[in-house]
This record gives structure tokens, C-alpha cells and sequence, in this order.
């Protein structure tokens, strides 16, 4: 396994969710800190980086709105970018078509929303044979409330997230566990 048999996956890092009500920017400084390092770590290693926007017909997800852009301030120079209609990554895309393509075995994900896009794309690409890198560090979410009128936190969601993916449909990963993961072999 090499370098070149990994891409990074920027899921939905995208303004449009600036004009979303639920927006909550407290773990934006720390969640981009981490996007960026990924970014950067994966162009040193010529390692793919492979952005995904969320797109819709209407609204603040619209390509009408121009919001489907980069939220600001990652700095990212994508390989490929690839919009998305469903929650999967892998739906619609050609992202699947073209991580065959590019002989790809193993993905890093990172991106908006923790529990739904990243965790949706992450089972799905498990399911697929993928192995995959869920860096939770480098996922955002905010706060939920279920229908008793129980407050998630974004660490709350985060940790459900990481409970049920870990050692089912990911690694749960670091940062630099990620990065360092790329030159190691993988389980056939």
C-alpha cells in the first residue's frame, strides 16, 4: 500500500451551512485546524484530495445561491471535486467511478456533518471494500435535540458516531494517524 492507493475526502466543507439556523461556529477554529492539516499533510504525500459539495435544486445548498464554495478559511487545491444529492458521497457523483479509476483502496475522511454525510459515506464505502480513515478531529456538527427534548452536544454526536463506526466501518483516527496510515499495507 502506497500513498497513491489513498485520497482524502473533504465532505461538504461548504458555506451554505453559514445560512443554516442550527450553524454553530464554536468548533468551527478547531475543526478547520484539522481540515487544513489533513489538506496539507495529503498534498506532501501526493495523496488525493478529493472535495465533495452538497448540492440542491433550491435554496442556501443551490449552486444558484453561490454558496456551494469552500468555507472559509480552508485553503484546499482539489485533485477532483464531485457534487453530491444524497447524504453518500458515493450516490450520484462518480466519485465511485473514479476512486476505481485511480485505484484506490483506502480513503480519509473528514468534512460536515459528522453523523450524517461523513458517517453515511464512511458505511458505505466499508460496504464497498474500502478501508477507511473516519477522523472525527477533522468532522464538525452541531447540537440536536431528539424528539424527549434531550440536547446532543457536537461531542455527544461525535462520540456516537465514533462508538458505532469503530473497528465496524473505520478506523477511528487522528490527524497524523491518518497521514501516517497512508504508507501502510492494508488487510486484504
Amino acid at each position: 500500500m502506497s500513498a497513491h492507493d489513498t485520497a482524502l475526502l473533504v465532505i461538504d466543507v461548504q458555506q451554505s451551512f453559514l445560512h443554516r439556523p442550527y450553524f454553530d461556529a464554536a468548533d468551527v477554529p478547531a475543526f478547520m485546524a484539522a481540515v487544513q492539516a489533513l489538506v496539507d499533510g495529503a498534498v506532501r504525500q501526493s495523496i488525493p484530495v478529493l472535495q465533495v459539495f452538497h448540492v440542491e435544486k433550491e435554496g442556501v445548498f443551490s449552486l444558484a445561491s453561490g454558496h456551494v464554495q469552500t468555507l472559509s478559511p480552508l485553503a484546499i487545491k482539489p485533485t477532483a471535486i464531485f457534487h453530491k444529492q444524497r447524504h453518500s458521497a458515493l450516490v450520484g457523483s462518480g466519485l465511485d467511478v473514479w476512486l476505481v479509476e485511480h485505484g484506490i483502496r483506502r480513503l480519509i475522511v473528514a468534512g460536515i456533518r459528522t453523523e450524517q454525510c461523513c458517517e453515511t459515506t464512511t458505511r458505505q464505502l466499508s460496504d464497498f471494500g474500502y478501508q477507511v480513515d473516519f477522523v472525527s478531529d477533522a468532522t464538525l456538527t452541531f447540537p440536536m435535540t431528539n424528539a424527549a427534548g434531550k440536547v446532543w452536544t457536537a461531542a455527544d454526536i461525535k462520540a456516537r458516531t465514533e462508538l458505532v463506526l469503530a473497528d465496524r466501518f473505520a478506523r477511528i483516527a487522528t490527524v497524523d494517524q491518518a497521514l501516517a496510515g497512508a504508507g501502510m499495507p492494508i488487510a486484504a
